[in-house]
């Protein structure tokens, strides 16, 4: 019996497949000789490579996280909202998480450089070093 078959879909099911795929313009893929898109070709997937290539996105939030938090400090600074003792306190925290991220990138031979995505024409994610 076919409608007892998970394998087989039912007419219920077909049609929902056909409505979404004229929903999202989907159409079957056809064969190519092109070669890959243009998105394809900046994706890398080297599995040799993944280990790094998820530290590196890792450290790149992390840094991101960093950089905002020391960016509020700074204006909290510039507010006079803090104690002298909590300057301090956040000040110390902000230079250990910066010294532990060096020693990640350099365990993982990366750069602060290398954290920096470019954004194509938003710019880059990270502020350049002394900028």
């Amino acid at each position: 019996m076919a409608e007892d078959d998970p394998a087989v879909p039912s007419a219920a099911a077909e049609e929902v497949a056909r409505a979404a795929a004229r929903a999202f313009g989907l159409s079957p893929a056809q064969p190519d000789d092109r070669g890959p898109s243009a998105a394809a070709q900046r994706l890398h997937t080297d599995p040799d490579t993944v280990e790094r290539d998820l530290i590196k996105l890792v450290l790149t939030i992390v840094e991101l996280l960093r950089q905002l938090m020391e960016r509020t400090a700074i204006h909290r600074v510039d507010q006079g909202d803090l104690s002298e003792l909590q300057e301090e306190r956040i000040g110390m925290t902000l230079m250990i998480l910066h010294e532990r991220m060096t020693e990640l990138c350099d365990r993982y031979d990366l750069t602060m450089d290398d954290l920096n995505l470019d954004l194509g024409p938003l710019g880059s994610l990270l502020p350049h070093h002394g900028a």
